[in-house]
């Protein structure tokens, strides 16, 4: 492994799409929401591990999760994580990481992965990541993984990309377009055209390429943490953190930096990836029986129902008649009944629950 390269962990979300299994204090990354065995955030840490020393592996989080960090992962020493006094999207949680990690190594490189996705093929992602690593540290580039599409799923961002190779790698594609979640329409519409990926999230460049992009399209947030450049490494950085954190724009790195930037690259990829962003994801990742009821629990009986996604306690007995097309997410304190359909409008759910002041719930 080279001992330039290091791999920042996105971890400061909170899920709400998977709303009601995860709560505010309990964020899905943090839970074993397939029944592997492990937590998301683990599975994406002994992952990572295996493409960069671990001792270069770093966590952004909200504060609250310092101790759930810690708690699920042994290995992680607490300078590791790298806390947010409020979250503000992904463009000020990459700059953070980028120029902490500059001060650390001026030659460093790094993978950007998202602490709650699902890989089944590690392999073949381990592979492509190393290749990513070896052309970024070599080339001013901002890379991206995209992901071959399988449906024209509306729950995900598109890449498009263009036609030919490029000379700097036969497996890269220019970027010519990004696009937010797009309707049924327009989703069909990029699957037969056949150059649209789905946008993973995940980025590798050096700790100097990003920075320069922050300073050239983002001029605020590169100033922000370029003053607290003397702060980095010493015991005053979080006092700096939490003066100045909360003054970032709240953006992504895509509209602040990727949807700009002339030097951005995309590599096709297939290796079993989810963002287990919706129940509709998640549900292709759990057994169906013969009418295509996707199921997380033990004693579900199913009478004329089909299409359903359920999930429950284990010990609790679930009886469904003549159900078509739902969700039913059944925890403790509350009960989600939804068409699948709908699913996109939890997060409207959720937000409304808020205003009605039913906190507790979330």
């Amino acid at each position: 492994m080279n001992r330039n390269d290091f791999a920042i962990i996105m971890a400061g979300g909170i899920g709400s799409r998977i709303w009601p299994i995860r709560k505010k204090n309990t964020p899905k990354q943090f839970l074993d929401i397939l029944g592997t065995g492990e937590t998301l955030i683990q599975q994406t840490f002994r992952r990572l591990k295996k493409i960069v020393p671990v001792e270069n592996i770093f966590i952004v989080t909200n504060e609250m999760y310092k101790q759930l960090c810690l708690d699920q992962i042994n290995c992680l020493k607490k300078d590791n994580i790298l806390l947010e006094p409020v979250m503000r999207n992904t463009a000020p949680c990459i700059a953070y990481a980028s120029f902490k990690l500059q001060k650390i190594n001026p030659n460093a490189n790094m993978i950007i992965a998202a602490s709650d996705h699902i890989i089944t093929n590690e392999e073949k992602y381990i592979n492509i990541s190393k290749k990513c690593l070896d052309i970024s540290r070599e080339k001013n580039v901002l890379l991206t993984l995209g992901i071959n599409p399988s449906r024209p799923d509306t729950g995900y961002g598109y890449i498009q990309y263009e036609s030919n190779e490029l000379e700097i790698d036969a497996n890269l594609k220019k970027v010519k377009t990004f696009t937010e979640k797009p309707n049924q329409e327009l989703a069909l519409s990029f699957i037969d055209s056949g150059d649209f990926l789905w946008n993973s999230g995940m980025f590798i460049w050096s700790a100097k390429s990003i920075t320069l992009a922050f300073r050239k399209y983002l001029r605020d947030i590169y100033d922000i943490f370029e003053e607290g450049k003397e702060f980095y490494q010493t015991k005053n950085e979080q006092e700096y953190i939490n003066r100045v954190f909360p003054g970032c724009k709240n953006i992504s790195i895509d509209y602040a930096i990727m949807e700009k930037a002339d030097n951005v690259y995309v590599f096709p990829s297939e290796f079993g990836w989810s963002d287990l962003g919706t129940w509709g994801s998640v549900s292709t990742h759990i057994a169906t029986d013969k009418d295509n009821n996707s199921v997380i629990g033990n004693n579900i009986i199913f009478n004329d129902s089909v299409n359903n996604i359920v999930n429950t306690d284990k010990k609790k007995l679930v009886v469904l008649q003549g159900l078509d097309g739902y969700i039913i997410i059944d925890t403790k304190e509350v009960l989600m009944i939804c068409k699948t359909d709908d699913e996109q409008k939890i997060k409207d759910i959720v937000n409304g629950l808020k205003r009605k002041g039913l906190t507790d719930y979330l």
